[in-house]
């Protein structure tokens, strides 16, 4: 029996990293199509524009053009249309100017149904197409289009009753403008249809080359800016997500802290507790060890936690007067020496800062100057400065600063002495947490200083 497996994919869940950045994508995704949606209306609007301008334009020139012409038509005795005088006095082959006369059946009709004149009749009738005549044409138009596009804009000017224009093409393929203003008897009554029909023809290639650079221009700037607000909507995007990001940051930072901090004391309680079980070692020293282990994992726990509330910034600094000198000898009398040497040559020193936050960092320098700032079985020797400019200085005897650590000393995990680092990053955060600074270097005696920062009133 043939069983089928599922294969399971091999990369799991996005991390909460991934989404916000995913997140960030699709916004500048957005933020791009919207501008670029934005735009391509604009560039259509601006287009259509200039090309309802240029249009307008060239039909306001032929409209003028064709009145003056229309001026010029007689009517003889006979109501017949002569064209005689604008013959004479203009030149109807540039622009072209072409005089249709609408016959008795109207501009929809065929020729030959008239019972009056026919297409031959008359010297100035030479051809009677659709029920218009061409009473007048140029015999040598600078611009030449096939003789059905006259009639047609003939046709939709005297169908209309109005003044029509359409783009067409020369017989050469370039473009020009057809314009037809419909005309009327002199004493035409009201419902009466027009008497003919003025066609005349004006080149558009400059106009048509004019709207074809803009369109080119107006394309590229367009493209243009969709990408400047692609890249603007990425960097913004950027900005909007950052502190999602650096909360996410602090989280994990938080967690690897707790993870690598807790560890070795996690370790050391289960084997205690399987040394207990076995019964290889006294309940007393079992209870006391342990008690030891639970004291250590709380104030690592404390100290994790409060590092968090720093990095974080949810940790209010109550910041008043206070009396540096009077915080440091507290701290001292409380600190477990176990045979070392502490000396305090403190001045009268107000500083403005939060006392708890203060008496931690007080505590972690001077905790790291015991533990790390001796030899070993050799008590230590630290120095506390105080001075009224809100300077402290724990200095001790040790062997100083390895130069692989002294330029990260401050982040976590890097004390370069076995143990997290945590209580240097804390001061570090509270001195910057109050404006103030952390340094170290090395002391008079070789040993390491740490110098500690505080504004004061002044």
């Amino acid at each position: 029996m043939n069983r089928r497996r599922l294969r399971t994919s091999p990369s799991g869940p996005p991390t909460p990293t991934a989404r916000v950045l995913r997140l960030r994508r699709r916004i500048s995704l957005l933020f791009a199509l919207t501008s670029a949606v934005g735009l391509i209306a604009m560039a259509v609007l601006a287009v259509r524009s200039d090309s309802a301008r240029w249009r307008e334009q060239l039909d306001h020139s032929m409209d003028v053009d064709t009145s003056w012409a229309l001026g010029l038509l007689e009517t003889d005795e006979n109501g017949r249309l002569a064209t005689d005088v604008l013959a004479d006095n203009v030149n109807t082959g540039c622009p072209p100017l072409t005089v249709l006369l609408v016959t008795g059946d109207g501009p929809g009709d065929s020729p030959g149904d008239d019972p009056g004149e026919g297409p031959g009749d008359g010297p100035d009738v030479p051809d009677t197409v659709g029920g218009l005549t061409v009473q007048h044409a140029p015999t040598a138009p600078c611009l030449t289009v096939h003789p059905e596009v006259v009639l047609e804009a003939g046709r939709a000017a005297a169908r209309s009753g109005e003044a029509r224009a359409f783009d067409r093409h020369t017989t050469g393929g370039g473009p020009v403008r057809v314009f037809a203003l419909p005309f009327y008897p002199p004493e035409a009554v009201d419902g009466e249809g027009p008497q003919g029909v003025l066609v005349t023809l004006a080149d558009a290639t400059a106009q048509r080359d004019d709207h074809r650079r803009l369109v080119q221009v107006v394309t590229g700037g367009c493209a243009v800016l969709v990408l400047l607000s692609a890249a603007v909507g990425h960097v913004l995007s950027g900005r909007a997500i950052r502190p999602a990001l650096t909360a996410l940051g602090r989280q994990e930072a938080f967690l690897a802290d707790a993870a690598h901090d807790l560890r070795t004391p996690a370790a050391s309680l289960r084997t205690l507790a399987e040394t207990a079980l076995r019964g290889e070692t006294d309940s007393t020293d079992v209870h006391r060890r342990t008690l030891r282990l639970a004291e250590g994992m709380g104030r690592l726990v404390d100290g994790l936690l409060t590092r968090a509330r720093l990095m974080s910034g949810t940790a209010a600094v109550a910041r008043q007067p206070l009396r540096l000198d009077q915080l440091v000898e507290a701290v001292v009398d409380e600190a477990p020496r176990q045979g070392h040497r502490v000396r305090v040559d403190a001045e009268d020193t107000v500083v403005l800062a939060d006392p708890d936050l203060v008496r931690r960092a007080v505590g972690n320098l001077l905790g790291n100057a015991l533990t790390h700032g001796h030899a070993p079985e050799i008590p230590a020797d630290v120095r506390i400065t105080v001075t009224r400019d809100g300077t402290l200085t724990v200095e001790d005897a040790g062997p100083g600063l390895p130069p692989e650590v002294a330029d990260d000393l401050f982040a976590r995990f890097r004390s370069g002495s076995g143990s997290t680092g945590l209580g240097l990053s804390i001061a570090a955060w509270v001195a910057h947490a109050h404006g103030g600074t952390l340094t170290t270097g090395r002391g008079d005696g070789g040993g390491a200083r740490f110098v500690l920062k505080l504004p004061t009133p002044n």
